[in-house]
């Protein structure tokens, strides 16, 4: 099992490879997503609000993976799922080129070439996007269990993307979680509140 950052999402043509800045790859949100979920790793408790102090520290991917491993429990499952998914997403991409009929035989033969060349980038891309995912559901279960109403965080290093992430996943929960979150400027920097309301 590997983690590593590859970039933002490819953008295979004929005539080369782009990458979509609108698709980053979600290496870049699993360290603040690993931050949060040992920091509201309480199960049930009393304690309803939460001022987070971040680390500022990198992790090596291996830390990461095994850090993450403690709060996805299928994470194995997940991570085999990978390969079928990527293969899935790269199979749509031939059967469009080869839909197309516009392209001349060499436009279809370059364009599937660059997508072949980028296979393994896509795995790799794919892989992070649903351990991501995985580590959003175990951080809406940490919320639920715990019944968490209000976290405070600092705007930075991806956890404002975190938490957005986030309430989409527990708008989609079995029993929906409602949130908001607004931003604060302090003499200490820029916070973001996440308010959570439980039914």
């Amino acid at each position: 099992m590997k983690l590593q950052y590859v970039g933002n999402m490819p953008i295979v043509s004929k005539n080369g490879v782009g990458f979509d800045p609108l698709q980053p790859d979600r290496y870049l949100y699993l360290h603040a997503v690993l931050e949060l979920l040992e920091a509201l790793n309480y199960g049930p408790t009393e304690q309803t609000q939460h001022l987070y102090n971040t680390k500022h520290k990198d992790i090596k991917p291996s830390e990461l993976l095994n850090g993450l491993k403690k709060y996805i429990k299928d994470l194995d499952s997940i991570y085999e799922s990978r390969e079928s998914k990527a293969q899935t997403l790269v199979q749509k991409l031939i059967d469009r080129v080869n839909a197309n009929d516009s392209l001349t035989d060499d436009e279809k033969r370059a364009w599937l070439g660059n997508i072949q060349i980028m296979k393994e980038y896509y795995l790799q891309y794919v892989t992070n996007k649903i351990i991501y995912e995985a580590a959003l559901d175990a951080l809406a279960n940490e919320i639920t269990v715990a019944k968490i109403k209000e976290v405070t965080i600092p705007m930075f290093r991806n956890y404002g993307i975190v938490l957005k992430d986030l309430q989409k996943v527990l708008e989609n929960k079995k029993s929906p979680i409602d949130s908001r979150m607004e931003v604060k400027s302090t003499a200490d920097g820029i916070f973001g509140t996440i308010y959570f309301t439980h039914f």
